[in-house]
């Protein structure tokens, strides 16, 4: 596996990639793939697609397999599902991108397993959320089993990325299948256990808060994320080598995002202070094991989660505990709006 140096390098060369500047924004790029993908549906599935910003469904968000509202890429053409895998493009990055396939990819591995008619990759949700303007506010989702991405874009450029969920099931695809040996958030779990791995006994009294791991995320799907003070092993009782490898590890989670989106993410970590973040860890330490890790900041937290199914089965959720659903964002604009006379 490469050191934690090198992949904090890496990532951090493919975060502050720069984009040119005679190109579209992130929001505007958004704006622009959801227009062109809701002119390409017929009204009725226009009518199912989109609903008023301000409508309670936007928080009403899941990870499990259930039914959902919005728009299922099996009710789209080949090239409606185009357009939509554009709008995502056009939020996430390239390893964000390819890891939402491989997710959904997975429902083939579990119908395999299972042969349930619930595991479908056609039962995956696109939803618009008020109207897609490049200098509106407005957002948009993307939900299904082990899938949940939310994303508001205030005033036609700020940004908010939260709840964020990924999963995978299974987290090692171990049957004979054409996706045998597949790994979506293999590096989630290996950055995680290496960087738990290089603590001291000291430092593992402190970050270790459980002898056994929880078995789910504890945020859920609450629509406001509450969890206690941040425990565990603060940041500045790590060493130098431990820090930077836990930025890497953040790092995993914010890169899902396309590179201006995560950069931004990140600085707002650091203009906080990373003094302020914890690691914590639960259950086993050995592979294969139950486990579970979370960072943590009075700001924000990273759970991961890896018990069910032998300890092959993955939630990853990445919550703010004011800006989910860009609450933060909403209020300004509001207030904004308000000062102004609107």
């Amino acid at each position: 596996m490469p050191r934690p140096t090198l992949i904090a390098a890496l990532l951090l060369l493919g975060l502050t990639a720069a984009r040119a500047h005679s190109e579209p924004s992130p929001a505007q790029e958004m704006a622009v793939a959801a227009r062109a993908w809701l002119d390409s549906l017929a009204l009725p599935q226009r009518q199912q697609a989109v609903y008023p910003l301000a409508d309670a469904e936007r928080e009403n968000w899941h990870f499990v397999p259930r039914d959902r509202h919005g728009l299922p890429l099996k009710s789209m053409s080949p090239a409606q599902q185009q357009l939509a895998r554009q709008l995502v493009a056009a939020g996430l990055s390239e390893r964000g991108l390819l890891t939402t396939d491989a997710i959904i990819a997975l429902e083939d591995v579990l119908f395999a397993m299972e042969g349930a008619t619930r595991r479908d990759r056609g039962l995956y949700y696109f939803t618009v959320f008020g109207v897609p303007d490049d200098h509106g506010t407005w957002g948009w989702r993307l939900e299904g089993h082990h899938l949940s991405v939310n994303i508001l874009i205030a005033d036609g450029s700020r940004i908010a990325v939260t709840p964020m969920f990924f999963g995978s099931n299974p987290a090692e695809v171990r049957i004979t299948h054409a996706q045998q040996g597949r790994r979506a958030l293999a590096a989630e779990e290996d950055l995680g256990r290496s960087l738990v791995r290089s603590l001291d006994p000291e430092q593992l009294t402190v970050a270790l808060i459980a002898d056994h791991a929880p078995a789910d995320i504890i945020t859920g799907n609450d629509r406001e994320a509450q969890l206690a003070h941040p425990t565990g092993l603060p940041f500045a009782s790590m060493t130098p080598a431990q820090q930077e490898h836990l930025r890497a590890l953040v790092a995993v989670y914010a890169g899902r995002l396309r590179p201006e989106i995560a950069t931004a993410e990140l600085q707002r970590i650091a203009d906080r202070g990373w003094h302020q973040v914890h690691f914590a860890w639960a259950g086993s330490l050995t592979p294969r094991q139950p486990h579970y890790y979370r960072i943590h900041s009075p700001d924000f937290v990273i759970e991961y989660d890896n018990i069910q199914n032998d300890s092959n089965h993955i939630h990853t959720t990445w919550r703010n505990f004011t800006g989910d659903f860009g609450r933060d964002l909403l209020r300004e604009h509001r207030e904004h709006d308000h000062a102004a006379g609107k």
